[in-house]
Formats: structure tokens, C-alpha cells, sequence
């Protein structure tokens, strides 16, 4: 694989890496797998492995550089869905508190959406 760093290179990478081992750790970790069964999805936990192949499938599409704007799709869904399942309701503390803890999730969705947004390849 060839490594240019440029900036949207970077993105697609740090991107990548992120959901590749947030996909990884849905797998193995059994903290996080009780968080998913306390969410108010349809069998959660197929609900899980699937967000975890779409996040490792998804992410190593970005580290290649192979179909970006299809695979930013999901991704961006899974964020979108993080924050309502997960940040949303912590505005009950109020906004500052719901305001630190999106702030990640906030900050990959938006460099979701630049990805998603370029229309070119990033080499």
C-alpha cells in the first residue's frame, strides 16, 4: 500500500483505524457487549456483530482507499445511531455533559462526512 500524507489522506486513515479497532473491540470485549444489550434495538446482538463487520469491513475500505464514499455510508449511520442510542440521553444531565461526551463521536462523524464529500481519489 502506497502512504501519502496528505491531509485527506490522514483522515481516511486515523477514519479507518478507528472503526477497524472499534469493530474489533465490539468483538472481544465483554464491557461493551453488555452496553449493546441495553440498547433499545431489535436483537442487540446481532445488531452488535453486525455494526462490528461494517466497522472493520468499512474501515480497512478507507485504509485501502477502495470505495470511500459507499463505505463512509454506514459508517456514518453507526455514528449517527451512537449518538442518539448512547449521547442523546445523557441530556437529561444537561447539555455540557451531553456536549464532552459526543464530542468524539461528534468529531468522526463530521470527518465522515468530508470523506464522504470528497469526490476523488486521495493518492
Amino acid at each position: 500500500m502506497n502512504m501519502s500524507f496528505s491531509p485527506m489522506n490522514l483522515i481516511r486513515y486515523v477514519v479507518g483505524y478507528v472503526f477497524i479497532i472499534s469493530g474489533l473491540m465490539l468483538l472481544v470485549s465483554p464491557e461493551l457487549h453488555s452496553v449493546f444489550m441495553k440498547l433499545p434495538v431489535p436483537t442487540p446482538l446481532y445488531v452488535m456483530y453486525l455494526v462490528a463487520i461494517l466497522e472493520i469491513v468499512c474501515g480497512a475500505l478507507l485504509l485501502a482507499n477502495k470505495e470511500v464514499k459507499i463505505a463512509t455510508i454506514p459508517l456514518l449511520i453507526i455514528m449517527t445511531g451512537a449518538i442518539l442510542f448512547t449521547k442523546v440521553p445523557v441530556l437529561h444531565n444537561g447539555f455540557l455533559d451531553f456536549a464532552f461526551s459526543a464530542r468524539l463521536d461528534i468529531a468522526m462523524l463530521v470527518l465522515l462526512v468530508i470523506l464522504y464529500k470528497s469526490n476523488h481519489n486521495y493518492r
